[in-house]
């Protein structure tokens, strides 16, 4: 998203006069028609929805787990509760192993989405900053507080949904 800043700040400096916005580039990629629809398609892949149920499924082994421990630990000894306990734990590994799976799988996709989608971002900005006189435009993520009709993140979705 570097490539963002740079398109964006060139932008501010022909324009140093106007109104003020603010804008979230990742999330006006993320929201459209494009990256959603790749979303869907990753997630209707074997592999991932392969590694969904078996994130389903490792979550209720562990959620079963942790309720028969809770029951049975007044009776158990403690070397019981030791081994009880550590296969709670190794469960908790197997899921932030298969979580971590699907996050980057996601991620991965996202990155090729908004690599694919930079120029039209920097024309949708341009053509935004342009159009609505914006003399600085700022990343969300960097203003303390926002309100929301200084939020163009939109406005980009659209353009570049339109593009």
């Amino acid at each position: 998203m570097s490539l963002v800043a740079v398109a964006l700040f060139a932008s501010l400096a022909v324009n140093a006069e106007g109104k003020i916005a603010v804008l979230n580039a990742q999330q006006a990629i993320i929201n459209t028609e494009l990256a959603q629809s790749r979303l869907k398609a990753l997630r209707e892949e074997p592999s991932f929805a392969a590694n969904r149920t078996e994130l389903e499924a490792l979550s209720k082994s562990y959620q079963d787990t942790v309720a028969q421990l809770q029951k049975d630990a007044a009776v158990m000894s403690a070397e019981q509760k030791q081994t009880e306990a550590k296969k709670i734990q190794e469960k908790r590994a197997d899921i932030e192993h298969v979580q971590r799976k699907l996050q980057a799988a996601q991620e991965q996709l996202l990155q090729s989405v908004a690599q694919e989608m930079s120029p039209k971002l920097q024309k949708a900005v341009s053509e935004l900053i342009e159009s609505e006189g914006i003399g600085l435009l700022l990343n969300q993520q960097s203003a303390m507080h926002v309100d929301s009709s200084f939020n163009v993140t939109a406005k980009i979705t659209d353009k570049l949904n339109q593009m």
